[in-house]
């Protein structure tokens, strides 16, 4: 038995060294690493708070897989989940690594750069905000606005304490009334204007009654 097993051990090592190469080569054939831009995402904010601002949006997330898959990447296949769940009022580093990032499968993680995000967290604060009607154009030739009502004339919106406190208004997006010789009564939604506010009515209705200039 020792001699069958000790026989041709130079043939039997170089056969094995062969397999594990060849394992290799098919393992590995096409493999390819790059760096993605990978978008943050937050999980398990604490109740009553929510994120203010964050200094970074993305991090650099290098990864490896076959180039086909690579080549065929869309911004939203890799992102990186930050866990919140020990935040707490104000400023604070919260970190991540290869395994908060999610990805389509038969890609592999290797490193984040940065690291971690500064994230400020304030209260959640719920307040009745005042909608104004945008109006834009001008109705036809000897017409004009007679009187504009809108319906809801307020909504509730939602925010951070510090970002409600300086929200007075909002309006609505534009209403068009360029050569209109009658009334007017549309929904129409309202815009945020890039404040990091939610409102709980999307909507309002806007009637805006045309009449002969006199």
């Amino acid at each position: 038995m020792k001699k069958i097993l000790l026989g041709n051990i130079g043939f039997k090592l170089l056969s094995v060294a062969i397999a594990v190469s060849l394992w290799f080569f098919v393992t590995y054939r096409g493999q390819s690493e790059t760096t993605v831009d990978a978008q943050l995402e937050f999980k398990n904010i604490p109740q009553g708070l929510e994120i203010l601002k964050q200094n970074i949006k993305k991090t650099a997330v290098s990864i490896r897989g076959h180039e086909s898959i690579l080549d065929a990447l869309k911004p939203s296949d890799i992102r990186v989940v930050v866990d919140l769940a020990n935040g707490k009022l104000g400023e604070a580093s919260y970190y991540f690594d290869i395994n908060d990032v999610k990805s389509i499968r038969n890609i592999k993680a290797l490193r984040t750069d940065p690291s971690y995000v500064r994230v400020t967290l304030d209260q959640s604060v719920i307040k009745q905000v005042p909608v104004k009607p945008y109006i834009v154009g001008q109705p036809a030739k000897g017409f004009e606005i007679k009187k504009i009502t809108i319906d809801p004339m307020t909504v509730a919106a939602e925010g951070a304490a510090s970002e409600m406190a300086r929200l007075w208004t909002l309006r609505t997006e534009p209403l068009d009334v360029t050569g209109l010789d009658s009334d007017i009564s549309q929904s129409v939604r309202i815009d945020p204007n890039g404040r990091n506010v939610r409102v709980k009515t999307s909507d309002v209705m806007v009637k805006v009654a045309i009449g002969r200039t006199e």
